[in-house]
């Protein structure tokens, strides 16, 4: 069973929206064992709305469609799957109903386009809308099938998960699952990651089961994807496991997480588990360290507070900074003893740099100091890091995290300096 997803909507060309329905839509798929190889997106034209699911169909078994079912003049999928199916559009009372229900349950009057959702293609199968007014439809094309749902991320996935993949399952005789995993790294550019994984990618290219791909995601890292596919969920999670023991052989510990775990997170769970508190001190990222830790649940229970030490005189009067240059390791480190100390922390993170567009202290900009006090033991590391000032700030928070980490895992990539 192969399966499409058409995105309708103008806005989504435009770029006013961004398209999550298909993600979410991809994903359910995929947790299914539904195979899906194209996904469109196209603007509120009734003609290219046509063609689209033409094109669909002729590729696909089935297709998903999402938007365009509302009350307005450019909701027009329904029209669209009309010509498709070859079909009129008729009043469904029953639906119709259920709309005027809606509105008077809530004391509001009902403006007369509302019954355009209550319109149905000959033939169709409505999918009862719980959540809004707009039903979805189940519309057979042949031995083919469109499903059409509301563009409401809620109203869609409510009636995907109720209806629509359990009819999708009832009309394949290929019962499975497809499992993923994700490994998220940081340390390694992609061509060197590629590299180091290679072996791994040209053993499986000749099993297909599971695959990896590469998913660069900007400063938070590179991720490494396994999907596999199997009959149970238990024999696909057994090959995930599999497969994630091999990798991690491979890279070590430039692996901080897996799925949805961030770097501050996998920094948070340290500290956790060796019951340390943490204190920051920030120069060039301006706060951005202090904002990343305390967006993980819990962060209370490990992180004790930050000084923003932006001026010069502050770094001295506030952390105690010797008087001199500021943009050295030296001022980083004694940035985190400084904030240690006030924050009664067994763990110290100084940052100090250059952030540009202008050299500071004969210093290029993208040059990054980061202080670690961890115990009785500093380590400070240096940093070059690449982009606008934006970029370099994002680059020179999460790279103060990960040296973090590293020198609580004992890494042997820790600081080039140490005393």
């Amino acid at each position: 069973m192969r399966v499409e997803i058409l995105a309708v909507g103008t806005e989504l060309l435009l770029g006013q929206i961004v398209d999550t329905n298909s993600t979410m839509i991809a994903q359910k798929l995929a947790e299914y064992g539904l195979e899906s190889y194209y996904q469109t997106r196209v603007g509120d034209n009734h003609a290219r709305i046509v063609a689209s699911i033409r094109a669909s169909l002729a590729r696909s078994d089935a297709l998903v469609i999402c938007g365009g079912l509302g009350p307005t003049q450019d909701d027009i999928t329904r029209e669209a799957i009309a010509e498709v199916m070859g079909v009129e559009l008729r009043l469904d009372e029953e639906v119709a109903d259920r709309i005027r229900g809606f509105f008077a349950a809530r004391g509001r009057e009902m403006s007369e386009n509302n019954l355009l959702q209550a319109m149905v293609p000959v033939g169709a199968r409505i999918i009862e809308q719980r959540k809004g007014t707009a039903p979805g439809l189940i519309c057979p094309v042949g031995h083919k099938v469109i499903y059409a749902a509301p563009g409401v991320p809620y109203e869609l996935e409510e009636m995907l998960s109720r209806v629509i993949l359990p009819d999708l399952l009832a009309r394949t005789n290929q019962p499975g699952v497809i499992r993923s995993r994700v490994l998220r790294t940081w340390g390694l550019a992609e061509s060197r990651l590629a590299e180091v994984v290679a072996p791994r990618f040209d053993y499986l290219a000749t099993t297909a089961n599971p695959t990896i791909a590469f998913l660069a995601s900007g400063i938070e890292g590179i991720k490494v994807r396994v999907t596999a596919r199997a009959e149970t969920d238990a024999e696909a999670t057994s090959l995930l496991d599999d497969e994630e023991r091999e990798l991690r052989a491979l890279l070590g510990d430039y692996v901080f997480g897996l799925d949805d775990v961030t770097m501050e997170a996998a920094v948070g769970q340290l500290l956790r588990e060796r019951s340390l508190s943490c204190a920051v001190a920030e120069s060039v990222t301006g706060g951005l360290v202090a904002s990343r830790l305390v967006s993980v649940p819990g962060a209370s229970g490990f992180f004790r507070g930050g000084v923003v030490s932006y001026a010069t005189d502050a770094k001295h009067e506030l952390l105690g900074v010797p008087v001199g240059p500021v943009i050295s390791g030296e001022t980083a480190i004694a940035m985190a003893r400084g904030v240690a100390k006030i924050f009664h922390c067994e763990v110290g993170l100084g940052i100090t740099g250059v952030a540009g567009p202008d050299l500071q202290e004969g210093q290029p900009t993208g040059s990054v100091f980061v202080g670690v006090l961890l115990g009785d033991e500093e380590y400070v590391r240096e940093l070059r890091l690449p982009g606008d000032r934006e970029r370099i700030r994002a680059f020179a928070a999460i790279s103060a995290l990960d040296f973090l980490r590293l020198l609580m895992i004992g890494s042997p990539r820790r600081s080039e300096v140490g005393r």
